[in-house]
């Protein structure tokens, strides 16, 4: 049973018994998928920046910044992007352990590897992938994400764009604070702290992200994709990053998705196109990171990682008939 069943429940219950929705109707569909994810991510949000919070507490801004500068500054995007796959973070939860390495002074091409890596590539998609499709098609996943997540590092490293990084509000705090010192009560108020102020400067943000993926969810049918996205097109990657942009999810509640439209037609290298996009160019994603970056900036990292996903797909389609 899913740490997210009674969440599931409560959805069902507002769908059904209090907003009165007809089941299996595509507006069903559309709100529960609603309720249920905005719940969940503000959720995850909360556990997650609290938690993450409460270990910064313990570790100084140098310590992180000397494991993640290294000498060799290619190696600073090899480690962020290893330690963004075995951090099992959406896009969106992500977010603050980035801003964490942009605090500590760690290289903005480093923090961006981790930040491609992190929602991207997981053990539970990796997983997945392996008992669905296969040892072939998850070794090449994880590979070519990866391969992905360093290169968009290394480019957006050797762009100088950290004047496009906005002056966050909370992001000098923990760098004021005497962090050997802290109590274990005063690291949680300082991680409480930090949440709400978190929190409450995104959630609507994740709301309107989650309430057009909603939307999709329900009214743009598995069908429609797999006409448009087979395998037959020439165009049928970049379409499917296209469509994969404004919807909202993590790697493993993408991947059975992934299995229906493979049986479909639509081709491997498509399908995680369409997956790739979903979890690491996320429109919720897009819209939080505006909180702490400039729009240009979220297009060099769009553009930059999207003609990767693009580049991985046909390169999947290729190798994977």
């Amino acid at each position: 049973m899913s740490i997210f069943y009674p969440v599931q429940l409560l959805a069902d219950w507002l769908t059904y018994s209090i907003f009165h929705i007809i089941p299996k109707t595509t507006l069903a569909g559309a709100v529960n998928f609603f309720i249920f994810d905005t719940i969940k991510i503000l959720l995850l949000l909360i556990v997650i920046i609290f938690t993450v919070s409460i270990i910064r507490s313990f570790l100084p801004p140098e310590k992180i910044k000397k494991i993640l500068s290294h000498n060799n500054k290619y190696v600073g995007n090899v480690l962020a992007s290893l330690l963004g796959i075995i951090t099992p973070f959406c896009t969106c939860s992500a977010i603050p352990l980035f801003l964490g390495f942009v605090e500590a002074g760690v290289p903005l091409g480093t923090t961006f590897s981790f930040l491609v890596a992190s929602p991207m590539i997981n053990e539970v998609a990796l997983v997945m992938l392996f008992g669905l499709f296969g040892l072939k098609v998850a070794t090449i996943y994880i590979v070519s994400g990866l391969i992905i997540a360093i290169l968009s590092g290394i480019i957006i490293g050797h762009l100088k764009v950290e004047n496009l990084v906005e002056d966050f509000s909370n992001a000098k705090k923990i760098n004021e604070l005497n962090l050997p010192s802290l109590s274990w009560k005063q690291r949680f108020i300082y991680a409480r702290n930090y949440t709400f102020d978190i929190v409450k400067k995104v959630w609507l943000f994740v709301a309107i992200g989650i309430g057009i993926g909603a939307w999709i969810h329900g009214y743009v049918p598995a069908d429609l994709i797999a006409k448009y996205a087979n395998g037959n097109n020439w165009y049928a990657v970049p379409l499917a990053v296209l469509i994969g942009i404004p919807l909202y999810s993590n790697a493993a509640g993408v991947i059975p998705l992934i299995g229906v439209l493979t049986e479909k037609g639509v081709s491997m290298g498509t399908a995680l196109a369409f997956m790739m996009a979903v979890t690491g160019l996320s429109l919720p994603e897009f819209l939080i990171l505006r909180k702490v970056m400039k729009t240009k900036l979220i297009l060099i990292f769009a553009g930059i990682v999207g003609v990767g996903i693009i580049f991985t797909g046909y390169l999947f389609n290729f190798l994977i008939k």
